[in-house]
């Protein structure tokens, strides 16, 4: 089901050897209940092949959570076969469910396969899986090098209210505004998104309109469920790349945000390709191509959320037990041995599946160590610098302030902003606020005061993953940081500006999750300021409550979780944090 009666795709006729047409993967999560998804899906493929010509395909059986798989073959028309298979998710019974559908119909020289998987984990979102691939009935055929954006997709997406991580995923480009550049770079910095942002600038002197409808929109055309579009407005171009100083885009020109982008590092930057305006203007086409390359490739290479990865291999029933019209196929012993066979075909693929996401989470973390070493390098070599020119860094030993003890490993001299190091090296970063709470007591400035039950709350909140928990751990480090250099007046301002002008050797965080406080209106509203006076001992407040203005944004958007503390470095000595959960009561989130 793939938009082949479109004219080619970009890059179809690009010259050189041809392979096999790379697959188009789409991964992305609705917040439909399972059921109501699957049945979406189900109604627009019976459309889709009412269109082509082919037999509608009856209801799917439906099946119960825990009860075993159900399988079967249609065949809806000539070389037409519809798989559907569902049932429990590995791991057990109470792990979740699946459901899958396999298209294979007929295309020049080979087959189409269409594969649909949803699948939803106890407590979770429903994630939705969609995959095109082509196969070649034999080699020298000359065949296109991607397999198209299935139409399947366009459809689905705005139907599904498809999202990824907090972020919805549009099957076109969307316009930006001035207003809405924070919740843009927000989406950008959010550790939770799987899937590349494309954001495209406007030529000075040229209408948004006309660069949208008359470039843009047909240079993302090959983008829909493998990646985000934006474009941004005169308005919006000039507050994104002050923000971004190190990963700006203007001019026309059109960047691909990776995940995990980094905004303070220089070094990040490079990671993020830039598709000038000349090579666009060119050849459209050429230039849509190349744009779609990453994106493809990140999705081929990202490994699979949990639940999509706890799906088993694909289960055709045996030739006796599919529909049809002759006897059995052989006597019961023969049939048992096929049976056995095909079950140790399945046992074979699925530890092929295995092998196959154990290397893309070995090649992610490879990827990460290298970019994490290159920035301790550059980081290194930074602070070198600036030592011998001025003698001041930030990491190194440190006389503790009056009344705290230092953080020191045991073994070395005091390391400031770190968590004490363990016997095997420094700890990793906590994947739940379960771990977090736990190892609080490692910040030897912080000190929480709030109710342990918000933060732990999000670890019941499946869309949280393990990123909202490290996003938070680097806010606490960076307010460790800061705070051991507040007490010795060597701040040089608030927390906001310390991440603004991050010294070298120090944990960044990103400027735009520090918040100085609240907006007028909340302040202003009783019930709302109320939600925000947080517990803190009576040698700051005799009321032992004060209000909480300042937070950090540990997710993205302006409705996701904050941190919220109290600077008092210069009273204390110390910050006080007094509420970690989801977004307390706003404008937005009444």
């Amino acid at each position: 089901m793939t938009s082949d009666r479109s004219p080619s795709p970009a890059g179809a006729d690009l010259p050189g050897p041809r392979g096999p047409a790379t697959p188009y993967r789409m991964t992305v999560t609705t917040a439909l209940p399972h059921a109501e998804a699957v049945a979406l899906a189900d109604a627009q493929l019976a459309s889709w092949l009412k269109q082509e010509g082919c037999e509608e395909p009856p209801p799917a059986p439906g099946t119960t959570l825990g009860a075993p798989p159900a399988a079967e073959r249609l065949r809806l028309g000539e070389r037409v076969l519809l798989d559907r298979d569902q049932g429990s998710l590995r791991g057990g019974p109470g792990a979740g469910r699946y459901d899958r559908r396999r298209l294979r119909t007929p295309a020049p020289h080979g087959t189409r396969q269409l594969t649909l998987t949803v699948a939803t984990d106890t407590g979770g979102p429903t994630w939705v899986r969609l995959e095109a691939e082509t196969h070649s009935t034999g080699s020298g055929v000359r065949t296109p090098c991607r397999v198209p954006v299935p139409e399947l997709a366009r459809t689905l997406l705005p139907l599904l209210d498809a999202a990824d991580g907090p972020a919805a995923v549009h099957s076109a480009p969307r316009v930006i505004t001035a207003d809405e550049v924070d919740d843009l770079i927000d989406e950008l910095c959010d550790p939770e998104r799987r899937l590349p942002t494309v954001v495209a600038s406007v030529p000075v002197n040229l209408p948004v309109e006309h660069w949208v409808e008359e470039v843009v929109r047909p240079l993302c055309r090959q983008l829909p469920g493998l990646a985000t579009a934006y474009v941004l407005d005169p308005g919006a171009r000039t507050g994104f790349n002050v923000a971004l100083e190190y990963h700006s885009v203007y001019g026309g020109a059109v960047r691909t945000y990776l995940p995990e982008v980094d905004p303070a590092s220089r070094q990040d930057g490079a990671r993020h390709p830039v598709l000038a305006r000349g090579r666009i203007e060119q050849d459209l086409r050429r230039a849509a191509g190349l744009l779609a390359r990453e994106p493809r490739r990140l999705a081929a290479e990202q490994p699979l959320p949990p639940p999509l990865a706890a799906v088993p291999v694909l289960r055709v029933p045996p030739p006796q037990l599919r529909p049809a019209a002759g006897p059995p196929v052989g006597p019961p012993a023969e049939s048992a041995a096929l049976a056995l066979e095909e079950q140790q075909d399945r046992a074979e693929q699925q530890a092929r599946a295995d092998e196959l996401e154990r290397v893309r989470h070995t090649l992610r973390l490879e990827r990460r160590d290298r970019a994490q070493s290159r920035d301790g390098h550059e980081g290194r070599l930074r602070t070198g610098a600036r030592s011998a020119l001025s003698g001041r860094h930030c990491t190194g030993p440190t006389a503790a302030p009056s009344g705290a003890a230092p953080t020191t490993s045991g073994t070395g001299p005091a390391t400031v902003g770190r968590p004490a190091a363990q016997p095997g090296g420094w700890p990793g970063k906590p994947e739940t606020f379960t771990e977090l709470l736990a190892r609080l007591g490692e910040f030897s400035l912080l000190t929480f005061t709030g109710d342990q039950k918000n933060a732990l709350a999000l670890d019941g909140l499946q869309c949280a993953g393990a990123g909202w928990a490290r996003l938070a751990w680097d806010g606490l480090t960076a307010l460790q940081e800061y705070a051991e250099a507040a007490v010795r007046g060597a701040a040089g301002g608030d927390f906001k500006q310390w991440c603004e002008h991050t010294p070298d050797g120090c944990h960044r965080f990103p400027p735009r999750k520090a918040v100085r406080g609240e907006s007028r209106t909340v302040f202003s509203h009783t019930k709302w300021k109320r939600e925000r006076m947080l517990p803190v001992p009576e040698c700051v407040d005799a009321s032992r409550r004060a209000f909480m203005g300042a937070h950090l944004r540990i997710g993205g958007g302006r409705t996701a979780p904050r941190l919220h503390y109290l600077d008092d470095c210069s009273g204390s000595g110390r910050i006080y944090v007094g509420y970690i959960g989801l977004h307390l009561t706003n404008t937005r989130t009444n």
